[in-house]
């Protein structure tokens, strides 16, 4: 009996040993293919900017001493049991030559959360141009007089220039005028105009986009805060207010601002202010829909209080509302009020008076890539529909347009017709999904074959320095140096771009991990393969 015990457990390691020399052989074959041509709460629901979750500082590892050991040490990484349960698809490829170093699932489906962003910001920076400008146009039925009058309505007819927003101002909260830095540019070209009084009304029209403001696979309590916006052709302020609610005495109502003030927003506010100590109740909801914003609850003298950034419903209301303001300020009247252009009515206002243009694209992609910007890039996504698809003599709604450019410029580029399966701009939709093949060859592309290979590269988030990695790899050899593209949802974190080892050879990553429930688990996991990336010193390819 003992010696048939030990022939099975002899025979066991045997099969084991065999297994597990067949796995490195697979790895090491694939390493000499070169990869085919064929190829974003987001954390809820505080600030503007959307960080990703910041782990530990990790301490260095000591670089490997060959590609199979680095191989190895991802390998391994990936057995860890607290991602057990999830699925880890990883595709990581020398720039230069093609070699692939790592990879696992790299032809499976994936949710890539944010990092669906690189297919639509590529493909904008590609059709639309770096020199791209959003215009916003002023039309008026006839050209102001010698006193500066418009008779008649003043009709705003925006392309979605999502810079008329704090984000490309900044705020100062000791400045009053801090969100109108935008508006305020408007205000200027229609001053310069010549215009002194609108004897009429300011009419948003904002038919330059077709099609319902929520993208499909939106969730409905995402749609309350800033990163679930909706779209219009007259966006301000990206879309959203700010809120900030404090205590103030015990047993008195809680405190609550909007900013900017205006009479488009309104507060229901039952929140009362209970005694230090005591327990923190407070609930911030917004109506669906509706420019109601309810605050409920209790909220402890001494505590923080809760500051966030609610979406607008109907911006294009929004907009013209702040428009008028200030005009007004400016001392330009307006008689006549706001109103929206209805859907299908021509206006008799076709005279372009005055227009806005907005900084150009190669800016706006940085703006919308290293914070990870929803709206702007589902805005983005609009006007490739409208820019290139429409102009081209198709039809549709303007996101369905977009989403037609996207999957032709991958084509062109030699990617996969099934290499993503995309609902969205941004990634917020759960209905997304990318396999890190389809990451790779992009940034391949936008690396090797791009005319605005900088531009691309000038977009992306930089490790330990801005974006959503700034607070990520402090300390290690990937500071500074890795550069790319993150995404975040419920139990998704993505992360690619383009990261130099030690032996100064620069690599491409895509690392998308799904169904792991802890969001720093996920994180930890992507950094420490980078990490080892960066450290390793290894040649990866031949030296030319």
């Amino acid at each position: 009996m003992h010696k048939t015990s030990s022939i099975i457990v002899h025979h066991a390691y045997a099969v084991f040993l065999a297994l597990m020399l067949g796995l490195t052989a697979v790895h090491a074959a694939q390493a000499q293919d070169r990869p085919r041509t064929s190829p974003t709460p987001v954390p809820k629901p505080f600030p503007r900017v959307t960080p990703s979750p910041t782990p530990a500082p990790r301490p260095t590892v000591s670089p490997d001493a060959s590609l199979e050991d680095l191989r190895s040490r991802i390998r391994m990484r990936l057995f860890d049991t607290a991602v057990r349960r999830g699925r880890v698809g990883v595709k990581i490829v020398a720039l230069r030559g093609g070699t692939v170093v790592f990879e696992n699932d790299s032809e499976k489906y994936f949710m890539p959360a944010s990092n669906m962003k690189n297919f639509t910001v590529a493909a904008a920076i590609e059709k639309l141009t770096p020199d791209f400008r959003f215009v916003t146009s002023v039309f008026a039925a006839v050209r102001p007089d010698q006193e500066g009058v418009v008779r008649g309505d003043l009709r705003i007819f925006g392309r979605g220039d999502i810079s008329i927003s704090t984000a490309f101002f900044g705020t100062t909260p000791a400045d009053p005028n801090t969100y109108f830095k935008g508006i305020d540019r408007l205000v200027d070209t229609i001053a310069a105009a010549g215009v002194r009084r609108i004897e009429g009304a300011l009419v948003g029209d904002e038919s330059y986009f077709r099609g319902g403001p929520i993208p499909d696979g939106w969730e409905w309590d995402d749609l309350q805060w800033y990163y679930g916006a909706e779209l219009s052709s007259l966006p301000i302020n990206d879309s959203a207010v700010d809120i900030a609610v404090t205590a103030s005495s015990v047993g008195g109502p809680c405190s609550v601002t909007i900013s900017p003030p205006n009479p488009i927003f309104q507060v229901v506010n039952t929140c009362s202010t209970g005694a230090g100590g005591s327990r923190r109740t407070l609930t911030v909801t917004k109506r669906l829909d509706r420019n109601i914003v309810e605050v409920s609850g209790t909220l402890p003298i001494g505590d923080n209080g809760f500051r966030g950034s609610i979406a607008v419903s109907r911006p294009a209301e929004m907009f013209v509302t702040l428009l008028k303001q200030r005009l007004e300020v400016r001392g330009i009247a307006v008689t006549g009020g706001t109103r929206l252009q209805p859907p299908g009515v021509t206006s008799s206002s076709t005279l372009e008076i005055a227009r806005l243009e907005s900084p150009p694209l190669s800016l706006i992609a940085a703006k919308t890539m290293k914070p990870s910007q929803n709206l702007y890039t589902e805005t983005l996504l609009w006007t490739l529909g409208e820019e290139t698809a429409r102009r081209a003599g198709r039809t549709g709604d303007s996101g369905s347009l977009g989403l037609g450019v996207v999957r032709g410029f991958l084509k062109e580029i030699g990617a996969a017709d099934d290499g993503i399966l995309q609902y969205d701009g941004s990634g917020l939709s759960r209905h997304d999904l990318i396999t890190p093949s389809a990451v790779v060859a992009l940034y391949t592309y936008m690396a090797k074959q791009s005319r605005f290979a900088q531009v691309w590269r000038d977009s992306l988030t930089i490790g330990g320095v801005d974006g959503t990695l700034r607070n990520r790899f402090k300390g290690t050899l990937a500071e500074g140096n890795m550069r790319g593209k993150t995404g975040t949802l419920d139990q998704v974190s993505a992360l690619s771009g383009y990261v130099r080892t030690a032996a100064g050879e620069e690599l491409v990553v895509s690392l998308v991990v799904n169904g792991v429930a802890d969001p720093a688990t996920r994180t930890r996991l992507l950094d420490d393969i980078v990490v080892y990336l960066a450290n390793h010193k290894d040649p990866i390819e031949p030296q030319m």
